[in-house]
């Protein structure tokens, strides 16, 4: 099995996408799941509505950010990219990134995404094309369209899309952040977390212990 982390102490990091990210500003959802573990971690986001990875190579603010100040990762994230052109860019422009990151002494991670209700059968598509650039170049990741695709296996849990059934949900913007929080410190026991502490995200306690069983197994 392909391991995509060892050990890891991640204190800063940039994230670089658009608005399945800013969205609930998960950023500061990490922050809280790391802080209420006695973990600290700073966030920074460039992330603007329909972004891909390669409009943030272009556009220059990602070279000043690094430029300014160390990272410790940079999460890359761009839209599903499930069809072949999609897998293209993730794969080539990731490796252009990798190549900025490497310049600035950080590390890639790719941040997997999930579809739209409407294209959910290409889900296994963005899985298998976010496993591939990662491990094409040489990145790390965090695999949350996976967790998010046997979450949905269940019934009577809580929704982890918002109205536009795309965008995530407070719900799923929280598995997200825990998965990138179990993937950074997979040592941090994620059943002493307490339900009540994150009641303003998910609201049913079933579907906290739900996905907190999903991260762990996964």
């Amino acid at each position: 099995m392909f391991s995509f982390f060892t050990s890891v102490n991640a204190q800063k990091i940039l994230f670089v996408g658009n608005s399945l990210t800013y969205s609930n500003n998960l950023p500061d959802i990490l922050e809280d799941i790391a802080n209420k573990s006695g973990i600290e971690i700073k966030t920074k986001s460039l992330c603007f509505a329909n972004y891909a990875i390669a409009d943030h190579l272009n556009e220059g603010k990602l070279h000043k950010t690094l430029s300014k100040k160390k990272y410790d990762y940079v999460v890359v994230q761009q839209g599903p990219s499930s069809q072949l052109e999609g897998k293209k860019m993730l794969i080539d422009d990731g490796r252009i990134l990798k190549k900025v990151c490497d310049k600035y002494n950080t590390k890639l991670v790719y941040f997997m995404v999930w579809t739209s209700k409407k294209w959910y059968h290409t889900l296994d598509l963005v899985i298998e094309n976010h496993k591939i650039a990662a491990k094409q170049n040489n990145a790390l990741l965090f695999p949350v369209g996976k967790v998010w695709k046997e979450y949905n296996k269940h019934k009577n849990v809580e929704y982890l899309y918002s109205l536009d059934g795309f965008h995530p949900s407070k719900a799923g913007s929280f598995l997200a952040a825990l998965t990138m929080f179990h993937r950074l410190y997979p040592k941090e026991n994620l059943h002493l977390l307490k339900f009540p502490d994150y009641k303003k995200w998910i609201k049913n306690e079933d579907s906290f212990k739900l996905i907190i069983k999903l991260i762990e197994d996964n």
